[in-house]
């Protein structure tokens, strides 16, 4: 009798392990009093002060919701992982957690790690929002996949616009990491939308991922004549490339995209005047006086002692959009969840937001420039 039993409940343990809701989760281990939020974010690595910072957003939101009785009467049940800014371990973090049960995925923060996260994730359907991946194809093709952040072309279209009609300038020079996907994707476009607004393009060099001397391609540049260069990469290539730039007397403004962000902490100490006429687009600032920006930054600052950055405010509102889709959803079906958030229309840290057809948002750039070793927001430019 003891045998059947244990063989009965054997059985029944197999079968409860097998069968899966709609959403294709194992039901096991799918909790029904809680949402369940999933995160695979860079803790250690190169970029790894991304990953962090995104993560204190993404704390700070889903504290403050729970706080606040959770989405729909339930609280959200958080754990994130290291996935090391690798596209290898994101896919298996994924894996792992769609076998939790996950509800929702947040990530990757980086753009390869996302967009491979974004193509494992399509046969699932499960919702999955990177809050800074810029790659355009993250979520090109992919009814599931969804980002908080602007796209690397849209923020070379943005540049372009800001170098015509803030800083009224025609003469531009483009030097771009050429192993980069980023790079290219922004650089591509600005120098598209750059024959748009009648700028012209007198260079445009290239260098590859493990350079770090310059000289060559700014000498080539700097015999052009350009007004304004563009440097689309991350922070601490471009902090490399501005004091080059210095070195050499190449007397020009500096734009570049939201990887600019951060610079100001790997530049070194008392050099921060390098940076003196560098112009970066964003996703918010801290001196935004609208009192969904003035009420993130205080409590952001109250809880972590530092000032937020562009990726702990694009993380803060992917929580909240998750919120606001379950919500309207009223649901946890994943097809339900990804419809309801494609017919969102929010106002975050990050600006007004509506998704277009491949689900990215439609959003305005904050430009902040860089004034006495500070950051200073300069002005707000238009996709046109």
């Amino acid at each position: 009798m003891k045998k059947l039993f244990t063989l009965f409940l054997a059985a029944a343990l197999l079968l409860t392990g097998c069968s899966g809701n709609s959403n294709g989760n194992n039901a096991k281990n799918q909790k029904d009093d809680v949402y369940v939020f999933r995160a695979m974010i860079p803790k250690t690595g190169d970029v790894a002060v991304y990953g962090n910072s995104s993560e204190k957003g993404l704390l700070l939101a889903i504290e403050e919701i729970n706080a606040n009785g959770g989405i729909n009467g339930k609280q959200i049940d958080y754990k994130s992982d290291d996935d090391k800014g690798d596209a290898t371990e994101a896919v298996n973090l994924f894996s792992k957690y769609l076998e939790e049960g996950a509800d929702a995925i947040l990530g990757a923060i980086t753009s390869k790690p996302a967009l491979a996260v974004a193509e494992t994730s399509v046969e699932s359907g499960i919702p999955v929002l990177t809050p800074t991946g810029t790659m355009e194809s993250i979520t090109a093709g992919k009814a599931n996949v969804f980002r908080a952040c602007f796209t690397d072309p849209a923020q070379g279209v943005l540049l372009a616009n800001f170098v015509k009609n803030n800083l009224n300038k025609t003469r531009v020079a483009i030097l771009r990491n050429t192993s980069s996907d980023y790079s290219n994707g922004v650089a591509d476009k600005f120098a598209e939308q750059a024959k748009v607004k009648a700028l012209e393009v007198v260079a445009d060099e290239g260098y590859g991922d493990g350079d770090n001397d310059f000289k060559a391609q700014l000498t080539n540049i700097k015999e052009k004549n350009p007004e304004v260069l563009l440097v689309p990469d991350y922070y601490e290539k471009d902090v490399i490339i501005a004091k080059q730039v210095r070195d050499l007397g190449l007397d020009v403004a500096i734009v570049g995209p939201d990887g600019w962000d951060g610079v100001l902490s790997v530049v070194a100490e008392g050099e921060e005047d390098l940076l003196e006429n560098c112009y970066f687009s964003n996703h918010y600032s801290v001196h935004d006086e609208t009192p969904v920006v003035k009420n993130f930054v205080e409590s952001y600052r109250k809880k972590y002692n530092e000032d937020p950055s562009a990726f702990s405010a694009l993380s803060y509102d992917a929580v909240y959009l998750y919120k606001a889709a379950f919500e309207k959803a009223a649901s946890k079906e994943y097809k339900d969840v990804v419809e309801a958030l494609k017919s969102i229309e929010a106002s975050g840290v990050t600006g007004s937001l509506k998704f277009d057809e491949n689900n990215n948002p439609v959003k305005s750039a904050v430009m902040m420039t860089i004034k006495d070793g500070q950051y200073v927001m300069d002005s707000v430019v238009e996709a046109e």
